[in-house]
């Protein structure tokens, strides 16, 4: 059965309206959900002040821990990159018959070159993880201060 033009209106009409019930009726739930979910937080400031700080420390505690975990992934990523450019090298070596040739001193310079990058990139690498443990520290800090006083 084909619509004519009324019915196609009034359905595109009815369209809009359950959607906007729909919506209407999640932005409630949300709403009421958001603010008398925890009534006793509400009875007593105090205690969600306590948990605020107890989470306070639990963030930098998680942000110490990861740190530390991020520090010794990039330490192995850095002993195998090594550990690589030396395989590397050795098989040149055993390529060229250890003769000293061209090729087998370039492959010695890459090695030296990886070794020292690698190096430099990993101490870069944490000084970032540190500046971003110290941020996170800094900032929960603060905020714990602000709700403090």
């Amino acid at each position: 059965m084909k619509l004519n033009n009324f019915t196609k209106r009034l359905s595109i009409v009815g369209r809009w309206i359950a959607t906007t019930l729909f919506c209407l009726s999640a932005i409630t739930f949300v709403w009421q959900g958001a603010f008398f979910s925890n009534t006793a937080a509400m009875a007593a400031p105090a205690a969600s002040l306590i948990a605020s700080t107890d989470a306070g420390n639990q963030v930098q505690e998680k942000a110490s821990v990861d740190a530390g975990r991020a520090k010794n992934f990039i330490e192995d990523t850095k002993d195998k990159v090594k550990e690589t450019a030396n395989k590397n090298a050795a098989r040149v070596d055993q390529a060229t018959d250890d003769d000293g040739s061209f090729v087998e001193r370039k492959a010695k310079r890459d090695r030296d070159r990886i070794e020292q990058r690698a190096e430099e990139d990993a101490a870069r690498t944490k000084e970032a993880v540190d500046n971003t443990k110290n941020a996170v520290e800094r900032t929960v800090d603060s905020i714990k201060e602000v709700f403090k006083n």
